[in-house]
């Protein structure tokens, strides 16, 4: 099953052009050689999913020793369930996503509607275990500063409550159907015209949020940095908040890349022709961004701050204690306190 994105006014002019189309029930039917560049478009599409899907995918495979070392041999925490249920929720996510894109495979409306609803929901419920982990790394950063802590859960919070509800109200526009063109099984999606300008501000808002966690990150690391000029002994908080600053750039670079590819989308410019050759391209390249990010750089967040301990501090008993929520590297700069925040 291959899924097409449309919206409503270019469906119907697109249906009013090709004959015949039989319609069975909800499901849409044609074998008018109109439709191959479309078929033949989207079938671009699910290759770039495959691609991304074997990415990730190949990326637990790589990881997957550290991981039974660094998280299911240690003494379980909150970081913990974020980080494997992130992995393995994504795998789940991968694996339905490439199963939607086999033309072979016919699936009904309702389970069509199932799937895509799965799908939302999930990218919906990886975005705020991300955003967890965010506000844990910068309360850590700043030495579990009470004030830092609760103004980035006030905007954290804000910003998923509000897209939580537009999520909602989009979804309740949004028609899924399936289609059988020349033999090949689709999933027609309908996006209508309304949902358009809240799936903006969505990404928008999330665009809003990550920027504003790169800006604190950026500036305590530059502050801490020059006070380790005073303090050369401390070289280990060096190391420590350069695999926390290489990890969180990385994460944002691919977060923004995806986000500028999807916001770009809702353009009149590729909406009005969501079907063409270029548009499921420009679309491929953003799915990969996405995938790379919530599924690769996401769980890497804490996976390079547990094989941060385990290579620089002492012993299999570091691990155990990385599991904090708190991310141990996060150590006080002042050489009269050896702390960790």
């Amino acid at each position: 099953m291959v899924v097409y994105h449309t919206r409503s006014s270019y469906i119907h002019q697109v249906r009013h052009s090709l004959t015949p189309i039989l319609r069975f029930s909800m499901t849409l039917v044609s074998n008018d050689p109109s439709w191959w560049p479309f078929i033949n478009s989207y079938q671009i599409f699910g290759y770039f999913t495959v691609a991304a899907s074997v990415g990730v995918i190949y990326d637990w495979a790589l990881t997957f020793g550290q991981e039974v070392e660094l998280f299911w041999s240690q003494r379980w925490s909150p970081m913990t369930v974020l980080y494997l249920s992130i992995r393995y929720v994504g795998l789940g996510y991968v694996v339905l996503k490439m199963m939607i894109n086999v033309p072979t495979i016919s699936i009904s409306d309702s389970v069509s509607r199932i799937m895509y609803d799965t799908l939302e929901s999930t990218n919906e419920v990886v975005d705020v275990m991300l955003g967890v982990i965010m506000v844990a790394r910068l309360h850590a950063m700043y030495r579990r500063s009470r004030k830092v802590l609760v103004f980035l859960v006030v905007i954290f919070l804000a910003i998923r409550i509000a897209n939580a509800v537009m999520a909602a109200i989009s979804m309740m526009y949004i028609t899924v159907e399936e289609v059988v063109l020349s033999g090949t099984y689709g999933c027609n999606v309908n996006y209508g015209e309304d949902p358009i300008l809240l799936y903006t501000i969505t990404w928008i808002l999330a665009i809003g949020f990550e920027v504003l966690a790169l800006c604190l990150a950026v500036w305590i690391a530059v502050k801490h940095f020059r006070e380790l000029r005073q303090h050369s002994t401390r070289c280990i908080i060096q190391d420590g908040f350069t695999v926390l600053m290489k990890t969180h750039v990385s994460y944002f670079a691919s977060f923004f890349a995806g986000s500028c590819f999807y916001v770009g989308y809702f353009s009149p410019t590729l909406s009005a022709n969501p079907n063409s050759l270029e548009t499921q391209v420009y679309l491929g390249f953003a799915q990969i961004f996405q995938f790379a990010q919530l599924f690769v750089l996401g769980p890497r967040l804490i996976l390079s701050v547990r094989e941060y301990h385990a290579e620089h501090l002492a012993g299999p008993d570091t691990a155990t204690a990385t599991t904090s929520i708190t991310f141990q590297e996060c150590v006080h700069v002042s050489t009269s306190t050896s702390s960790s925040v």
